[in-house]
This record gives C-alpha cells, sequence and structure tokens, in this order.
C-alpha cells in the first residue's frame, strides 16, 4: 500500500500505550513484561521516562539543523559515494524503500562507533567524518551516540528477560556493534513531490530507537493492511524491531513495515527531524534462529540459511540503493 503525498495522520484508539522506563529498576519483570507484549503485538513500543540527557539530545539536533542549512557545495564535501552512507552525509534523494519505484524525500548524516587503530573490527567499520563548520558537532554527536547505545542495551536486556534468554543474553553481541546514529532531515515538501518522506520499509538492525516522531507522520502497517499513526507523547522514545532481530526469533518478534508520509499541506514549508539509532549486532555475529523460537506452530523459517550480521547488512544496504 502506498503513501500519496497528501495523506495525513488521524487519531487512532489502537495508538501504543507507553512503557515507562522507571520501571527498570523499580520492576524489572513487569517492565520487560510490558515491553515484550507490546513488540510482539506492534513490532513497535513507545518508552516514556527515558533519562536521555535533553541538553546534549537539544545541542546535537541544533547541530545537525545548522549543518543542513549549509550550501549544497559544502554538505557534498562530507559525502563519501560507494561506501553505503556509513559515515557522514548521505545526500536528498539518494535513499530508496526497497523496491520503491520514487526516492525518500530525505537527506540524513551517520555517526558510527570510534575503534581503536588496530581494532580488528576496523575493516567493517570507517573512520566517522566530523564537519568543521559546525563547532561542537563532534562532542554533542557522539555523546548522543553513546547515550543510545547504552540505552539500546538496557533494551535488549528487557528483550532478553521476556524471551527467557538470560538477561545478559544480547551484550555480548552488541558491545561492538556496527551501529549508527542517524541525524534525518526532511525539507519541506513541495506540492508536486513525487514521492513521500519514507516509503514503507522495514529496518534492517537488531533495534532501532528513535527520538523526534512527535511531529505527525510516522506510521506502521497493521496486519489487516491499514497503517496506524505513531504519535507519542512529547520527550517520548519509540523503539521498533528490526530484521535481524525478527530473523534470530523466527518473527516472535516482528519487523514491522512503517513509512513517514507527507504533511498537511498547511505543514508542507515546515522541515522535519529526527534522529534514529540503528543498532546493530557485532559485525561477525552469526544470525542463527534461537531454538527456543522454533515450535511445532512456529518451524524454523531459516533452517541452514545462517548469515553473519556483517553479510547481512551488505545485502541489504544493495537494496535499498546506498550500495
Amino acid at each position: 500500500m502506498s503513501a500519496t503525498p497528501t495523506e495525513t495522520p488521524s487519531t487512532d484508539d489502537r495508538a501504543i500505550k507507553p512503557v515507562s522506563m522507571t520501571g527498570y529498576d523499580a520492576d524489572f519483570q513487569a517492565f520487560s513484561d510490558a515491553l515484550g507484549a507490546s513488540f510482539t503485538r506492534y513490532g513497535f513500543a513507545v518508552i516514556a521516562d527515558h533519562g536521555l540527557d535533553q541538553q546534549r539530545i537539544d545541542a546535537a539536533i541544533n547541530d545537525a539543523k545548522a549543518f543542513f542549512a549549509l550550501p549544497e557545495d559544502v554538505k557534498r564535501q562530507y559525502h563519501q559515494p560507494g561506501t553505503g552512507g556509513a559515515r557522514g552525509l548521505t545526500p536528498f534523494g539518494v535513499e530508496a524503500a526497497k523496491g520503491a519505484a520514487t526516492v525518500d524525500l530525505k537527506e540524513f548524516w551517520h555517526v558510527g562507533r570510534e575503534l581503536p587503530a588496530d581494532h580488528p573490527y576496523r575493516k567493517y567499520m570507517r573512520d566517522n567524518l566530523w564537519p568543521t563548520e559546525v563547532e561542537g558537532f563532534q562532542p554533542h554527536l557522539y555523546g548522543m551516540f553513546e547515550d543510545l547505545d547504552a540505552l539500546g542495551r538496557k533494551i535488549l536486556r528487557a528483550i532478553a528477560r521476556y524471551l527467557e534468554l538470560g538477561d545478559d543474553y544480547f551484550e555480548d553481541k552488541v558491545e561492538m556493534g556496527n551501529s549508527v546514529l542517524r541525524m534525518l532531515h526532511y525539507p519541506p515538501v513541495p506540492a508536486d513531490a513525487p514521492g513521500v518522506r519514507a516509503g514503507a520499509h522495514e529496518d534492517i538492525n537488531v533495534i532501532t530507537l528513535l527520538l523526534g516522531a512527535e511531529e505527525a507522520g510516522l506510521q506502521l502497517k497493521e496486519k489487516d493492511g491499514s497503517w496506524l499513526d505513531i504519535a507519542p507523547p512529547p520527550g517520548a522514545l519509540v523503539v521498533n524491531i528490526g530484521d535481524m532481530l525478527q530473523r534470530l526469533t523466527n518473527h516472535v518478534l516482528p519487523s514491522t513495515t512503517h513509512r513517514v508520509v507527507n504533511p498537511a499541506p498547511e505543514r508542507r514549508g515546515f522541515a522535519r527531524y529526527s534522529t534514529p539509532f540503528f543498532l546493530h549486532f557485532n559485525p561477525d555475529f552469526p544470525i542463527e534462529t534461537l531454538p527456543s523460537a522454533v515450535t511445532p506452530d512456529n518451524p524454523d523459517r531459516y533452517a541452514g540459511k545462517t548469515i553473519l550480521a556483517e553479510d547481512y547488512l551488505t545485502e541489504r544496504l544493495r537494496e535499498i540503493r546506498l550500495l
């Protein structure tokens, strides 16, 4: 089902109920159960009281806005063609949803993990680029990367408890993951725009942590084919399951199709900013179905199809035109 440039979100009584991060310490089992139930039902969860440093978030977003406002020829100096958009700028009109006829109406900046000079994962992860035109860009954005990385690992502990894997199951599988922080800019949308801000797609990674979704446009696709608006309360965090975790759990936790539709006519002149953090497995982690996720009613969809996380990522980047 495709979106049209004039489509606008509407109120929906199926709205996802927020789960408060305060429950993580107060009653971890209840927190894990509530989070896991939301993921099982929607593939998405909304987390309130996330505890992230709001000053750092604001500073990073302001820096990103300042960068995206630079002249195009200046920004293009930070684009590295043929690298899958792993670091630096991916210009407007490059990425597309898998199988889409039109490109997405967005540009973005990627920040990844900083590695020691002799680390073996350097063959998988490129060095970050840091624009000299925006003061504070590096400490603000990398600080935000580290904050979201730490929060993501806490959420994975809750997922591990929900799946009865042992709370630390994911820790050594994501501790040096090929994760990226994306600073997204959706410019104002002209009336004759040929596509939408982000076409219907699923995320590649383990889980995605998204700030900035309180501005209208994000929708997930329900099992009946209808679209559900994701409208979290101000300051909340949206988290969704990615294809890697869906594959690992044999679809017990679904990676749900979602999109960002174009704004209503009266909002077309406004840009939209959001900041997804794509948490990834370590590059050499073999994604193989969890035995506990295989049952007579849910046979193994990937029997004999183990794949390394890096190989899976490369395969998918080609599909969305970044490689």
